[in-house]
């Protein structure tokens, strides 16, 4: 067919359908039970511990969702249609189901947003990287943080309405439909479009290439270390204030600062190599995971959200560039083997949580304290390895 027949999708248009797609994938597939969590908790549904497990079982599904999303016969772009619908239909099961089912949801629910986060990195940013407007890549990346919001505001509405956690879970599982459907467009779109060929990488991979290893596990130590304030924030500011409008604002303001973030990230890596940008990011994060261990009060909570917010999709942001240029014509491995690496870290956050408060009234602590620690020192490594890179490899590698 003509191109003249079936016209390109505009750029906005699939930013914005990669907007939403991280929306559903992620700021409710993955982090939904976040806000859900206080509400259950009341309710006599389950309690911290077994939370922790449930949602380990996600962070496993996450795993095995990156690990194969490189292998399913899928164009990216399928896959991500799939895993969207996949999504909201795990999501309205968590209210329809007993609490025993749980755990088997949360599970499918990981591996349904490894695969739209995988298929999303590679469908949407290839079409904007054969477009050259990579620079469109933080509108991207801002649908994390913002789904996080419309999650914990559909949450605290919903709860200071007087709201059971299955009506909640529900209504969620419409909201990621109802998000989920342009995505759906867009894709089809796409596929009926004349299909822009990706720009060919300049010149052999460059030096830095080789060591990716640190890089991942990196990567992985940041999906430990912010795992834990994600998971439990609105916990931790349910202990000190038990008015739910009050403590029910902790996650909206930890995506509003998510979805911020990567558009001022954004700007900030055409000024900053993405290895510094990620250093300073891992360091900033580890101070807010270390906050709320030393002093559990409502400011260090919130400091604490805005602080790992801020960070953590930034550093989503350089991971994923980063990966994609050592790796080019690549672009899905590189994508998985780090995003398999922060599922990982995010599967020891809460097992490590859950195994502490059954030892000592001060699990949460120590777990939020080892945490930190490993931001830190990985934070370091990072700004060290920025600090011995060449001139050269420092514009070759953004």
């Amino acid at each position: 067919m003509a191109r003249s027949e079936v016209p390109a999708v505009p750029l906005a248009l699939v930013a914005v359908a990669g907007l939403m797609s991280l929306a559903v994938a992620m700021g409710i597939g993955r982090f939904a039970f976040t806000p859900v969590l206080p509400l259950a908790l009341g309710e006599g549904l389950l309690d911290v511990a077994q939370a922790g497990w449930i949602a380990a079982a996600n962070y496993l599904g996450y795993l095995v969702g990156a690990v194969t999303a490189a292998r399913v016969p899928l164009r990216p772009s399928a896959l991500a249609a799939t895993g969207l619908l996949a999504t909201a239909a795990l999501t309205a099961a968590m209210g329809w189901s007993a609490g025993t089912l749980w755990l088997p949801l949360r599970f499918l629910a990981g591996v349904a947003s490894a695969w739209v986060f995988v298929a999303t990195s590679v469908w949407c940013l290839g079409v904007l990287s054969s477009r050259n407007a990579t620079a469109a890549s933080g509108w991207v990346y801002a649908g994390v943080g913002i789904g996080i919001v419309l999650a914990g505001a559909l949450c605290l509405v919903a709860a200071a309405a007087g709201a059971r956690s299955a009506s909640i879970w529900l209504q969620l599982g419409g909201l990621a439909l109802l998000l989920a459907g342009p995505v759906v467009w867009v894709i089809a779109r796409l596929s009926a479009s004349p299909a822009t060929p990706p720009a060919a990488p300049a010149g052999a991979p460059h030096a830095a290439a080789a060591g990716t290893a640190g890089l991942v596990a990196c990567y992985g130590v940041m999906g430990f270390g912010y795992i834990l304030p994600a998971t439990f924030l609105p916990v931790l500011a349910r202990s000190v204030v038990d008015d739910p409008l009050a403590f029910g604002l902790a996650w909206p303001v930890f995506g509003a600062t998510a979805a911020l973030s990567t558009w001022l990230g954004a700007r900030g890596l055409r000024a900053a190599t993405r290895l510094r940008t990620w250093a300073v990011c891992q360091l900033a994060m580890g101070l807010g995971v270390l906050l709320p261990a030393l002093w559990a009060n409502v400011w260090t909570i919130m400091v604490s959200a805005v602080l790992v917010g801020a960070t953590f999709m930034v550093i989503t942001l350089a991971g994923v560039q980063e990966m994609r240029a050592r790796a080019p014509g690549r672009a899905s491995r590189g994508v998985g083997r780090i995003t398999a690496a922060f599922a990982l870290g995010q599967m020891a956050g809460p097992a490590v949580s859950s195994l502490l408060l059954h030892t000592t009234a001060h699990g949460l602590a120590l777990a939020l304290g080892s945490g930190a620690l490993a931001l830190l020192g990985t934070g370091a490594w990072l700004l060290a390895a920025a600090s011995r890179m060449t001139v050269a490899q420092e514009v070759l590698n953004g």
